[in-house]
């Protein structure tokens, strides 16, 4: 039993010197360049962190400098200067250790390419993202029609744009579905003409309809005076004369305005005597003698 286990030793001796041999050799005739190599690549990586660091900071400044709407452009340019910085930082790195990064990138454009198959519709909406980003059909808070849909932007980024809508629903829209239709931005300008519709019976004044409403829509808070206000016939319809009243109002003062113009033109009728009709058909019977 000694004898086995002394003999297990020596076998066990005679592996270790074999695998260690080689590494010695290694170490004498290469081991102190493979070590100035791990030097240099750890030096060029701490000074490429720095490097990157300072490229950051330097373009967060000077893109801050267009202002809080440009936010979301600024922050996808820094992204990708700092992934790409990243990206060739440690491709010179490991070519710096001796790896041959020649393969890498190839495999690198491959697979770059199945998932760009893969991933079309999304690399879609971040192609639209970028498109949203730069051009700015609306920002933050704007009150919008895109895609079928209305409401304020709460959220926007290079994926999606999020919607509160008037009735408090949240709805995300793919950016290449919100780029790929027409964009109404309701906040962009700082006036907005208000648009009342209002119909008066076929006998009526329609002299004096004109002029009473256009005094209502005029006395009507937050109307302006400035583009004038105005009230015409807007089309001869099966039931009335419809009028068309208007004024303009600053963005913030739209809804207030609309809805006490809508009832300040229909008293101010009513007081004036000026008929609204209900809409009606006439009908006309004939009789056939049999």
């Amino acid at each position: 039993m000694e004898n086995e286990c002394v003999q297990a030793g020596a076998d066990m001796t005679t592996q270790v010197v074999a695998y260690a041999d080689p590494l010695i050799v290694w170490l004498q005739t290469k081991g102190v360049d493979f070590g100035l190599r791990i030097a240099a690549a750890a030096a060029i990586l701490l000074g490429g962190w720095f490097v990157i660091k300072l490229l950051k900071k330097v373009l967060r400044t000077a893109l801050g400098k267009f202002g809080k709407e440009r936010v979301m452009a600024a922050t996808f340019v820094t992204s990708v200067a700092e992934k790409a910085s990243w990206a060739f930082l440690l491709v010179v790195v490991l070519g710096k250790i001796g790896v041959d990064v020649g393969p890498l990138i190839a495999g690198l454009g491959v697979t770059g390419f199945v998932l760009g198959f893969a991933f079309q519709e999304s690399l879609g909406s971040f192609a639209s993202g970028l498109m949203i980003a730069f051009n700015q059909p609306f920002k933050i808070g704007d009150y919008v029609a895109v895609a079928g849909f209305e409401g304020a932007v709460i959220k926007l980024d290079m994926m999606a744009v999020t919607l509160a809508t008037a009735d408090n629903r949240r709805i995300t829209i793919p950016n290449k579905s919100a780029w790929g239709t027409p964009i109404v931005n309701y906040s962009a300008l700082e006036l907005r003409r208000v648009d009342l519709a209002v119909g008066v019976a076929y006998g009526s004044d329609l002299a004096k309809a004109k002029a009473t409403a256009l005094d209502a829509i005029r006395s009507v808070p937050g109307v302006l005076a400035d583009p004038a206000p105005l009230a015409e016939i807007k089309s001869l319809d099966d039931s009335a004369v419809t009028l068309t009243v208007r004024g303009w109002a600053k963005n913030a003062d739209y809804w207030k305005v609309f809805f006490a113009g809508n009832q300040l033109v229909k008293e101010s009728l009513d007081r004036a005597g000026v008929e609204i009709p209900f809409p009606q058909m006439d009908v006309h019977v004939k009789r056939v003698e049999g």
